[in-house]
C-alpha cells in the first residue's frame, strides 16, 4: 500500500508503506518537536570523503544511541512522555544545499529536482535585499545545516557538544556559522515573538493524533479544517535506497531581524492617525498582525481576551470587505482562509509547515509598553518552513500574497489592499483602514487612508536546504 500523502493518517494504527515512511523520515517535519532551547550549525564541506563520513556520524554511532532518531522514534517518545513523563532525546536535524549534494558527490539523477532548491534563496525573485548585505555566513560558501533543539538547554548543549566533536574529528567539516534561539512565553505559557504577539498558533496538521488534540483543546475544528495530507510537507528522496518508501522535506530558513522599538512608535503612530482611544488603542498593531498580543483572531472581536489557548477555528466569512481584518494584516496574507481571491483548495496548496524560533536576548519586560527599553537590533525571528514545493509553497506565499499589495483582489478599486505590514518586502503605498471593528450593510464602517507603518523586520539571510531521509544518509 503507497504512503499516505492525501489526507491526514494516524501514527499509532499506520501500517505498511507508510509506517516505514515514518521509520526513514526526519522528526519536526509532520510534527513539530520541543524547541525551546535550539542551535543551527553551518557548515562547509572541504573533503567529500570526510563529509560523507560526517553525516553517517550523525545516524549511525560507532558506540551509543545516534544524534540523529526517526519520526517514528520522535512521536513514540512524545505519547511516552504523556503517559509517563519520561523525557525524550533532544532533536538533531541535518539539510543539504544543492552545493551540498555536489560537495559530497550525489550523482545528479539522485539529487532533490525542486527548481528552486538547485537555484538557491540568493538568486530567488523574491525582493530581498541584495545578498552582498546579508550576513557572510548566510550568503557564500554554505553545504549544510545542522539543527540541534530540545526543550531544555542541558539536553540540546550536550546534543550540540556531540555534533561539534564529530566536525572536530572529521578535520574538512568547517562550521562557518551559528545561530541559536530560545523560546519565548506569555503569562498563559504560549510562545510569542518580540513584538509581544502569540506565534506559531495556526499550522497545518498531518496526524490524527493532533486534529483530535486541537478540536479537545481549543474546541473545535469545524469551521476551518488545518488538516492536511503529509504530500504537502513531504516528497520522495531520489538519492535514498528505496525513494517510493524513503522521503524527504525542503527546508526554508530566513534570519528575520525585529526592530521593537520601532514597530512600537509605528503601532502608536497608527492608533493617532485612526483616533483610536482606551482600549481601542490595541487595534492598531491587532490590525498589523492579525491576531492582539494574547492571540485573539481580530475578525472574531474587536478587543483582546478571548480564553487561553486561543481558538484557530475561524475563517473570514463575516469579513469579506476587511472591516474587522484588513486584507493586508499579516495572518490573512499567509493564510486567507478562503477569502483570497480564489478557492480555497487552490489555497491550501500554498500553505507550508512553520518551525520558527525567536532570537535574541532581551532584558526587558516585552509587555511594559515602555518604548525607550525596547531593542532596536540583535533580535528576531529563525524563520524555518518544511515544503513539497519551495515554489509552490513558500515562494508563492512571499511572492503572490505576502509582497503583493494588490492581493487580494477585492474588487474595483484604485487603492490596493497593501502588502503584509510585517513580512513583506518592496514598495509600501496607503493603507486603508476602518476607524471601527466591523460593518453592516445599513450603516458601513468608516475608513481611512493613511501611510503604512516603517519596515521593522529586515531579512540578514537564508538559504534553501533538502533534509534527506535517515537511509539516505546512512548510505552516502
Amino acid at each position: 500500500m503507497a504512503v499516505e500523502l492525501r489526507a491526514p493518517f494516524s501514527w499509532k494504527t499506520v501500517g505498511g508503506d507508510t509506517a516505514a515512511m515514518l521509520d526513514e523520515l526526519q522528526p519536526n517535519i509532520l510534527k513539530g518537536h520541543a524547541r525551546d532551547h535550539l542551535t543551527l550549525l553551518f557548515l562547509r564541506f572541504d573533503d567529500s570523503g570526510a563529509a560523507r563520513a560526517f553525516v553517517r556520524g550523525l545516524v549511525v554511532a560507532a558506540s551509543g544511541r545516534p544524534l540523529m532518531k526517526s519520526a517514528k522514534t520522535h512521536l513514540e517518545e512524545i505519547a511516552r512522555f504523556k503517559a509517563t513523563g519520561a523525557p525524550g532525546t533532544a532533536y538533531v536535524g541535518l539539510g543539504l544545499t544543492a552545493a551540498g549534494y555536489d560537495a559530497i558527490g550525489v550523482p545528479a539523477g539522485q539529487r532533490p529536482r525542486d527548481r528552486a532548491f538547485r537555484r538557491g534563496m540568493q538568486h530567488a525573485p523574491l525582493g530581498d535585499p541584495p545578498p552582498s548585505t546579508w550576513e557572510p555566513h548566510l550568503r557564500a560558501g554554505m553545504h549544510a545545516v545542522v539543527v540541534i533543539a530540545d526543550a531544555t538547554r542541558p539536553s540540546r548543549d550536550r546534543a550540540l557538544a556531540r555534533v561539534r566533536a564529530l566536525a572536530r574529528a572529521s578535520k574538512a567539516v568547517a562550521i562557518i556559522g551559528e545561530e541559536s534561539g530560545q523560546g519565548m512565553r506569555n503569562a498563559n505559557g504560549e510562545c510569542v515573538e518580540h513584538f509581544g504577539y502569540v506565534d506559531g498558533r495556526s499550522q497545518p496538521l498531518f496526524l490524527k493524533e493532533d486534529l483530535s488534540d486541537e478540536i479537545g483543546r481549543a474546541d473545535g475544528a469545524s469551521v476551518w479544517d488545518p488538516g492536511l495530507g503529509a504530500g504537502r510537507a513531504i516528497v520522495p528522496d531520489r538519492g535514498a535506497p528505496v525513494p517510493r518508501l524513503q522521503f524527504g522535506s525542503y527546508l526554508v530558513f530566513r534570519k528575520l531581524e525585529q526592530n521593537v522599538r520601532l514597530f512600537m512608535r509605528e503601532r502608536a503612530a497608527l492608533a493617532r492617525r485612526l483616533n483610536l482611544t482606551g482600549a481601542d488603542r490595541a487595534r492598531a498593531g491587532a490590525m498589523v498582525i492579525g491576531r492582539f498580543e494574547d492571540g485573539t483572531p481580530l475578525v472574531l472581536q474587536r478587543t483582546a481576551g478571548m480564553r487561553s489557548p486561543v481558538p484557530n477555528d475561524f475563517t473570514y466569512d463575516s469579513d469579506p470587505d476587511g472591516t474587522k481584518c484588513p486584507f493586508f494584516s499579516h495572518i490573512r496574507k499567509v493564510n486567507p482562509r478562503g477569502s483570497g481571491s480564489f478557492s480555497e483548495a487552490r489555497e491550501r496548496r500554498h500553505l507550508m509547515v512553520r518551525r520558527a524560533q525567536t532570537y535574541g536576548v532581551r532584558t526587558d519586560d516585552v509587555h511594559d509598553g515602555k518604548v525607550s527599553s525596547k531593542p532596536a537590533k540583535g533580535v528576531g525571528l529563525l524563520f524555518m518552513a518544511f515544503n513539497a514545493s519551495i515554489a509552490e509553497q513558500f515562494e508563492f506565499v512571499q511572492q503572490a500574497w505576502v509582497n503583493n499589495p494588490w492581493f487580494p483582489v477585492v474588487g474595483p478599486s484604485d487603492a490596493p489592499p497593501g502588502p503584509d505590514l510585517l513580512a513583506g518586502q518592496g514598495a509600501r503605498p496607503r493603507i486603508t483602514c476602518p476607524l471601527t471593528w466591523g460593518t453592516s450593510q445599513d450603516h458601513p464602517t468608516a475608513t481611512r487612508a493613511v501611510p503604512p507603518p516603517a519596515q521593522v523586520v529586515a531579512m540578514k539571510g537564508g538559504e534553501y536546504f533538502f533534509m534527506p531521509s535517515l537511509a539516505f544518509l546512512r548510505s552516502v
